[in-house]
């Protein structure tokens, strides 16, 4: 195997980069960085090493430079410190608080490089030999490598969609608000239709002067309307008969998209025909992402007819069927429900070998034993399924009585999760039934941390394959000028591409995803089936035809 040399990056005062390469050391100035990587990257396509991506590849990216590989010194220091596999005292060293304290970059109108602090210039060089050290003196080196470098790449992916952007049609996204809204309300006041549905719910309680964004008014004026509700939830209001739930319901749902993706929102984050959030990768302790801006996470469907391809490109969306309980039968190594796994749908798998007598019975007690149900229809089940799949069942049972007695437990690939006065706060006062209450909810975290942290590392592998994948499939020019991801959300990709390329995409997709199965699961060949749609608007996903766009 050829050996991929590691080039750091480290910034120094007065807007300098100190590049270390082997036993080679140069100074740039930050102008010429750009060029001076793009040369290496012809040239050898080095693993690029620095603090954090979000400083320093989005400038690279805005000069039309890419980088194949990289390695994220922030993101891994961070894992490597929880990781049970880790050696922690190879970690100490010069500078070594000052990496403990570094938090994710957030950008903002002045670059990423004018930071002039000293508390920032940090030496690349002399973290990662430590972290290269850590990794490879660890048991578990060769698991522990490929998680950091599934990490890593992940931080490139997290770049690359904020700089190309979810193809986005402003003025569908505004017809949508003028439909559901009405016209646009001047500073602070709500808009036409939002009010008339405010009206309609104040004459339904007789309370002309409610405010009916105030839980505790319309709790109140519920109450006097002789409704006996303990809250003001959507499920509490769905279940009352009254002429006021449903202009309140549809209220409370126009409320929501005017906050969060109403008009502010379309200025600060859709902007040259995309819409580019930003994404944190690693933001939860189990690794899967947040978001630091925009909303990508929880990108709602009533919004989604706006994201519409680019003339003559497409939106190809895969999505993963079923991802935690495939990862539980890997990284149990239970073969019975690796088999039922074989196919499009698990939960018709475990029917199919007689585990089960329904679906709806298999999806209870696979996700009852993931969650830590205990008790109703799901508890029962998974007593059943107990018996059917020990391997997988008692993998989470582990996990739970770690939690209970207050240690930690590990994904697949070995990151670690927090302990239990992280998770959930130490206890000043001696109170055992408080610590036991305390031991029991942390012990239903670790059940799933350890399935949902492996779900995470799965897809990071298969979104790191499928960009290196996409690149390879278009011609000579730009990322936005190839097939490109556009959007990731813990199991499914959205990924921009020329018609013509659509085969090719969903190909790469399902290949990318067999290759994240064997790089994770080793010893248990495991099916992770994609559906597939390529549409012109996301809101068509799953649905045929896909829509015809003026």
């Amino acid at each position: 195997m050829v050996r991929v040399p590691r080039v750091q990056l480290s910034r120094l005062p007065g807007g300098r980069v100190l590049v270390t390469d082997g036993d080679s050391r140069l100074e740039l100035g930050l102008g010429d960085l750009p060029a001076y990587v793009n040369a290496r990257e012809r040239e050898q396509a080095p693993r690029w090493v620095w603090d954090d991506t979000a400083r320093w590849y989005p400038d690279l990216l805005a000069a039309g430079v890419r980088v194949a590989r990289c390695h994220d010194l922030r993101l891994v220091h961070h894992l490597l410190r929880r990781a049970p596999a880790a050696d922690q005292r190879l970690l100490a060293g010069e500078q070594s608080e000052r990496w403990d304290r570094l938090g994710p970059s957030v950008a903002s109108e002045v670059g990423l490089f004018a930071a002039d602090d000293l508390s920032e210039h940090l030496r690349a060089d002399l973290e990662d030999a430590r972290q290269v050290r850590t990794v490879a003196e660890s048991l578990e080196a060769a698991r522990l490598g490929l998680l950091v470098a599934a990490e890593s790449a992940g931080a490139l992916v997290a770049a690359e969609l904020t700089y190309a952007g979810m193809p986005w049609r402003r003025d569908v996204h505004e017809a949508l608000l003028a439909e559901l809204l009405g016209p646009r309300p001047r500073h602070g006041a709500r808009p036409q239709k939002l009010e008339e549905l405010a009206d309609q719910v104040r004459a339904a309680l007789s309370t002309p002067t409610l405010n009916p964004d105030s839980n505790t008014e319309l709790l109140t004026a519920l109450r006097r309307a002789g409704l006996e509700v303990p809250d003001t939830r959507a499920h509490t209001l769905r279940a009352l008969r009254h002429p006021a739930i449903e202009p309140l319901l549809q209220f409370r749902q126009r409320a929501h998209l005017f906050q969060t993706n109403g008009w502010t929102w379309s200025d600060e984050w859709t902007q040259g025909g995309r819409f580019r959030p930003t994404y944190q990768p690693a933001g939860s302790v189990t690794g899967r992402w947040s978001s630091n801006g925009g909303g990508a996470l929880s990108f709602p469907a009533i919004v989604r007819p706006a994201a519409i391809a680019d003339e003559g490109w497409v939106l190809v969306v895969t999505d993963v069927s079923q991802l935690e309980p495939r990862v539980l039968a890997g990284m149990s190594g239970d073969r019975a429900l690796a088999h039922a796994a074989r196919g499009a749908d698990l939960y018709q798998g475990m029917v199919d070998d007689g585990a089960v007598a329904t679906r709806n019975d298999a999806k209870l007690g696979l996700l009852g034993a993931m969650y830590g149900a205990t008790s109703g229809e799901s508890g029962r089940m998974v007593a059943e399924l107990t018996r059917r799949y020990p391997q997988a069942f008692a993998l989470l049972e582990r996990a739970a009585h770690e939690g209970e007695r207050g240690g930690t437990v590990r994904t697949l690939l070995g990151r670690g999760s927090p302990s239990v006065d992280e998770a959930w706060g130490s206890v000043e006062e001696a109170d055992p039934e408080r610590e036991a209450s305390r031991r029991r909810a942390y012990g239903r975290f670790t059940r799933n941390f350890v399935v949902q942290g492996t779900g995470a590392e799965w897809a990071l592998c298969w979104i790191a394959d499928l960009r290196n994948r996409l690149w390879h499939l278009g011609a000579e020019g730009p990322l936005q000028a190839r097939p490109h991801l556009v959007f990731f959300l813990h199991d499914e990709v959205v990924i921009h591409a020329p018609a013509h390329r659509a085969e090719a995409v969903v190909a790469a997709a399902r290949e990318a995803a067999a290759t994240a199965s064997a790089l994770v699961f080793r010893e248990l060949s495991i099916d992770f089936p994609l559906s597939a749609s390529v549409v012109r608007s996301y809101a068509e996903a799953g649905k045929t035809p896909p829509p015809q766009v003026d």
